[in-house]
């Protein structure tokens, strides 16, 4: 399939933009955000830097994990364990900081325990992925102190589509492992009824690299072998999922429920035949009902329970250690507006179990109960001024079957002000103060983790880690161009972490939680430009963005894991039915590893890509499109400096990808 696709598309992107030439103007849109609480709002409204990436954008970012495909966005990175495994990290704060939702609701799963458990969501059957900073974020727990990234399937739908029957079709070849990719998606309306239906499936196998698995650093430090050239071993991965939605859609409101069955089977690349079989089993339910009475505008319900297992297999017919959660989370939002103050208050009730059986089971048994009220209020004022703020309490209580139960309350607060002039100028400013509770590793963990080749000790005596955070952002916009800049400080007490002991158990090193002060600071800038009818009679779009941030211990040591200053830029030309386009990422060195890390040499990759809008000769209806990718083309050695794994598990090597995207 892929040779017939290059001859037919010879490049990238956004075959959407072909009714752009019949426009007298172009405009840059920005994206109305959902998960925001209150009022419905776009992402030029916030002070934080909020993004969104819509179906379309999806697709062409697409990658085995959702880590690894939200890892171009502004302020994004990824954990890249191998193609298995990544969850993303926002300003230099990954895993049990990063909220990760699928509509709103925890996705119950263990992937914050460690960096080799895979996140229970993916872009590939996904209709948007939102990514929310900032006071609105803290209205979704502690455990959001970093941000939210909110993973939106569209199985239950809040109003009737537009279309009686529609679907799309997707699929993709990669070369880098001899892959292949698919999904589906169908969606029929019957009168007050809307049923949705997905499937998605990914087939990929070792992947190659473009030198040795093992950094030029680690050999040069420790004396180890080169290790396997020109392919990683054992790292493979498979992933299906089966989906459906029924929604009754009324006048002032809707109900639906919808069921997401999912499994996936990846290698661990640092073991030579293990790997790691998960299987999870969610049901949601979700409904709102509008008011307007004059005080109450709108009340909001969801649900979710969700039965999660892995086995850690040591080969095939093997199995290790097994991971099982069982978990319920619910939450209720009551908008309303109050005076000049328009907003949301509710409650959030989870409660999760976490067991793990083996060899390998460095945590026991542990039930996780939170509960949690907010509430966030905004107002914009005639004069372009706008305010916002919110408050929750939380408490969390853990118990542990050997180490028995802690609890702890639980505080957050923000308040921000902004303005817009006429002119297209937006500046704004923010503070906010987050509470987060210690998870159960970093509470309970005492035992090997081989696929971190650590062995892990928690600590139960841990407080709550608290941040003070301060942001600041100024941009400018018109019709076809913006720029801006976003620049943070958060100062946290008591930050929770790894530390590397210098004692070795059962031939591992021993690592435990400590908890010490420590200060972040970094930013965003970025700018976009969309020009009609320029060179080459083409309509283009050029964009950049640039990433840093720097994180200190109290003690003047660095913070472990934390990204490179990393440039991303693109431009792309569409002639309507074909557009083309070139990305470019350069991520600096990270010199600053923290106590017991290495370096991490910087890296340069260029990306090219096509689009062939084949609706307009007759194939499926608009948005239908061949595509044609070139990854990585110089082949060029990159190690994330936010991976366990940098020195002994690269990044994949050069990738042709060629594919469809049929809408009907």
């Amino acid at each position: 399939m892929k040779y017939l696709l290059a001859a037919v598309a010879t490049a990238p992107l956004l075959a959407g933009m072909a009714h752009a030439q019949a426009e007298d103007e172009v405009r840059i849109e920005q994206p109305v955000i959902v998960t925001l609480p209150g009022p419905q709002r776009t992402a030029g409204e916030m002070v934080s830097n909020v993004a969104a990436l819509d179906r379309k954008d999806l697709v062409e970012d697409m990658s085995s994990t959702l880590g690894d495909t939200l890892d171009r966005q502004p302020g994004v990175a990824s954990t890249s364990f191998g193609q298995g495994a990544s969850r993303p990290i926002l300003r230099g704060l990954g895993a049990e900081r990063v909220q990760v939702l699928t509509n709103g609701i925890g996705v119950i799963d263990v992937s914050a325990a460690s960096p080799d458990h895979q996140v229970a969501a993916d872009g590939i059957d996904a209709v948007k992925v939102e990514i929310l900073r900032g006071p609105a974020a803290l209205v979704y727990g502690g455990q959001a102190i970093g941000g939210v990234v909110n993973v939106i399937d569209g199985l239950i739908m809040e109003d009737l589509p537009k279309r009686p029957f529609a679907g799309e079709a997707y699929a993709a070849s990669n070369s880098v492992n001899d892959g292949t990719e698919a999904g589906g998606r169908v969606q029929g309306v019957m009168g007050s009824l809307v049923g949705t239906l997905t499937a998605s499936t990914r087939d990929f196998g070792n992947y190659d690299i473009p030198s040795s698995a093992q950094s030029d650093r680690l050999r040069a430090v420790n004396g180890e072998p080169a290790g396997p050239d020109g392919e990683l071993p054992n790292s493979f991965v498979q992933t299906d999922s089966l989906a459906g939605g029924l929604t009754w859609v009324g006048e002032k409101g809707f109900l639906g429920g919808a069921v997401r069955q999912q499994s996936s089977q990846y290698g661990l690349p640092l073991e030579e035949t293990a790997y790691i079989d998960l299987k999870q089993t969610r049901y949601d339910m979700r409904g709102g009902l509008n008011i307007d009475n004059g005080f109450l505008t709108k009340v909001t319900g969801s649900a979710s329970v969700a039965n999660y297992e892995h086995t850690e297999f040591e080969g095939p017919g093997e199995p290790g250690t097994k991971f099982e959660t069982d978990g319920f989370e619910g939450r209720l939002e009551v908008g309303h507006v109050l005076g000049p103050l328009e907003g949301e208050f509710g409650i959030q009730y989870a409660d999760s179990s976490l067991d793990a059986i083996g060899d390998e089971a460095f945590i026991t048994p542990t039930d996780t109960k939170s509960v949690g009220v907010f509430l966030y209020e905004t107002h914009d004022f005639d004069s372009g001024l706008g305010i916002e703020g919110g408050l929750r309490a939380e408490q969390v209580d853990l118990d542990n079957e050997g180490a028995g139960k802690v609890s702890f309350d639980l505080a957050s607060g923000s308040a921000g002000v902004h303005k817009h002039w006429d002119s297209g100028w937006f500046l704004g400013t923010q503070v906010s103060w987050a509470e987060r509770a210690p998870n159960q590793s970093e509470l309970f963990a005492d035992g090997p983790h081989l696929a971190t080749e650590q062995y892990e000790v928690g600590d139960a005596t841990l407080g709550k880690e608290r941040g003070l955070n301060l942001e600041g952002t100024a941009r400018w916009e018109n019709d076809t161009m913006s720029f801006g800049a976003n620049l943070f400080l958060t100062d946290f007490s008591d930050f929770i972490y790894l530390a590397a002991t210098g004692a070795e158990l059962d031939d591992l090193p021993v690592f435990e939680f400590r908890q010490q002060d420590a200060q972040f600071t970094g930013g965003e800038l970025f700018a976009n430009y969309q020009l009609l009818d320029g060179p080459l009679k083409a309509d283009w779009k050029f964009d950049a963005g640039l990433d840093f941030v720097n994180a200190e211990f109290d003690d003047g040591s660095d913070v472990p894991y934390v990204p490179p200053v990393t440039l991303n830029a693109g431009a792309e030309a569409d002639w309507g039915a074909l557009a083309l386009g070139a990305k470019l990422t350069w991520a600096g060195d990270q010199d600053s590893p923290g106590v017991g890390q290495l370096a991490t040499d910087g890296y340069v990759t260029a990306d090219l890509h096509a689009d062939l809008d084949i609706a307009r000769y007759g194939f499926g209806r608009t948005g239908t499109k061949l595509f044609l990718e070139a990854r990585n083309v110089s082949d060029e050695e990159v190690r994330m400096a936010t991976s366990v794994l940098k020195d002994s598990v690269p990044m994949p090597g050069r990738n042709i990808r060629a594919g469809i995207r049929y809408l009907f």
